[in-house]
């Protein structure tokens, strides 16, 4: 998305190069109590069914427009590409009965050593207290996984819950953009950034 990082810090190109291997070799996400893996072309409708839920899409802008099966997977071929050019991962969490219980979609800049985290859960696993500990170890995986150097995260303004998780985390808050979703449209977001050096203090 234009606009971030606010940070942008150009890396060598071996440090480069070595992100979009970390990248490109990337198969699964920490494990929980739910297990990963890249979503493939034949997710798209189940990926769909997962989305369509408002409680899920509503406060998302990076998701495609329209929200229908052609633009999902699309999105889901968009990743694929941008994993190979090691710029992208879109993965899906699954639950014990192989049910879509959220995604994990990762920009990432290899040449400011950079990259952005989105994503959702299902409903009736939010709220339950590990939201903080399940961002902590994405983080730390993104920092140790990829070999970044900064993490740059985007919220609406209202989105009080990510805010304070944020802060809670020991992300600087950066300032605010003006975030456009696929459709044109575009809402005020909020900034923070952290780096390698300061998460790991």
């Amino acid at each position: 998305m234009a606009g971030i990082p606010i940070t942008r810090a150009v890396v060598s190109e071996s440090k480069d190069e070595a992100i979009r291997a970390a990248v490109r070799g990337a198969q699964s996400l920490p494990s929980g109590a739910s297990t990963s893996r890249l979503a493939r072309a034949d997710d798209a409708a189940d990926l769909l069914a997962f989305l369509s839920d408002p409680a899920v899409h509503a406060p998302i802008y990076s998701l495609p427009q329209p929200l229908n099966l052609e633009m999902v997977a699309a999105w889901i071929e968009q990743h694929l590409t941008e994993r190979e050019a090691g710029e992208g991962l879109l993965f899906l969490r699954m639950d014990g009965e192989q049910q879509i219980a959220g995604y994990s979609d990762l920009q990432i800049w290899p040449q400011w050593a950079a990259a952005e985290l989105g994503g959702a859960i299902r409903p009736d696993m939010q709220n339950r207290g590990a939201g903080g500990a399940g961002a902590k170890t994405m983080f730390d995986w993104m920092f140790e996984k990829l070999g970044l150097e900064l993490i740059c995260e985007t919220a609406a303004l209202d989105n009080i819950r990510t805010a304070k998780l944020l802060d809670h985390l020991g992300f600087k808050r950066m300032g605010e953009i003006q975030s456009t979703r696929a459709d044109g449209t575009t809402r005020p977001s909020l900034v923070w950034e952290v780096t390698r050096g300061d998460w790991f203090v």
